[in-house]
């Protein structure tokens, strides 16, 4: 049994997030098991995973069986200098990567590596090395990760506030003027743990605001600027919409991905295309863009 007692600079984190960087090799699902039946505590009282670290808190962690080191396999070279020419921006506190389609963020449900375990090889000597938020795996472009747990706190507070500005390009069948979606969403994990997330009263507020680029005969390029980070905000409001994202496999509608597989789209088309950072405690603003991929681009120009 480990007795932590937390610093200036791990404070303001999540005990979940703590943990998972804690117990790199732990599984997430049996990292929110021990909060959730208390062998986690904090000064001698159980929390939940979304209690806020403070200074000197005594966080007591049980003994936990990491898998062994053999049965990890480490990022190749090829997966890092993937990413590490794909920095969009960095200062002392903050990366931003360009996210490829088809890499997940963090292993875990069946994937062994993803972004964060990469770049933590790829930079062994950063302290800190956390995400600021996350995109589907399938999704591409701006990625922010934080380098110091002061920026992760500060970013997660401005996440929370809606003052990150974050713009998406999609692709969404048929004709449509777009316009202000404010549909209520709800998580439901289903058999074998994969997620699905559908419109619901009951659920989270969502925002996404959706402005037409340019209309095709079929399909209609998107710019969506979001007012919430919700799970799969924009694949699912564009489906309740009645115009899914191209691409899009779970929720999307499979007439309309078989026609945009002539023009040779054989992902999700959806792409994080800016985020904008304003200046706060003694911090510039920070505007990133991540130009859209040459495999989306060619679909596009395709169907012009």
């Amino acid at each position: 049994m480990r007795q932590l007692v937390v610093d200036s600079e791990q404070a303001g984190r999540r005990m979940d997030n703590f943990l998972m960087t804690l117990m790199g090799n732990v599984p997430k699902s049996r990292v929110y098991q021990m909060v959730r039946k208390g062998e986690v505590r904090v000064n001698g009282r159980r929390v939940r995973a979304d209690y806020r670290l403070e200074p000197n808190d005594r966080v007591r962690v049980p003994p936990v069986r990491l898998e062994s080191p053999r049965d990890i396999r480490p990022p190749g070279d090829k997966a890092k200098d993937l990413l590490a020419g794909r920095i969009l921006y960095r200062d002392d506190a903050l990366m931003v990567i360009n996210k490829p389609s088809g890499m997940a963020v963090h292993g875990g449900s069946g994937v062994s590596l993803g972004v964060i375990e990469t770049l933590r090889a790829l930079f062994p000597d950063l302290r800190s090395l956390e995400l600021v938020h996350r995109l589907d795996r399938d999704t591409s472009g701006c990625l922010m990760v934080a380098t110091k747990a002061s920026a992760l706190r500060r970013l997660h507070a401005l996440l929370r506030q809606g003052e990150i500005g974050k713009t998406y390009l999609t692709l969404v069948a048929g004709n449509w003027k777009g316009g202000v979606v404010r549909q209520a969403l709800v998580k439901n994990v289903m058999h074998g743990g994969e997620r699905i997330v559908r419109v619901s009263a009951a659920g989270k507020a969502a925002v996404s605001t959706f402005s037409p680029v340019r209309q095709f005969a079929a399909a209609c390029l998107m710019e969506v600027e979001l007012g919430t980070g919700r799970t799969h905000q924009i694949r699912v409001h564009a489906a309740h919409e009645g115009h899914p994202v191209a691409g899009d496999e779970k929720y999307g509608d499979v007439n309309c991905n078989r026609k945009m597989r002539e023009f040779g789209l054989r992902r999700l088309f959806l792409h994080a295309a800016r985020l904008a950072i304003p200046a706060s405690e003694g911090r510039d603003a920070v505007t990133v863009m991540a130009p859209l991929p040459p495999e989306l681009q060619r679909v596009l120009d395709g169907l012009r």
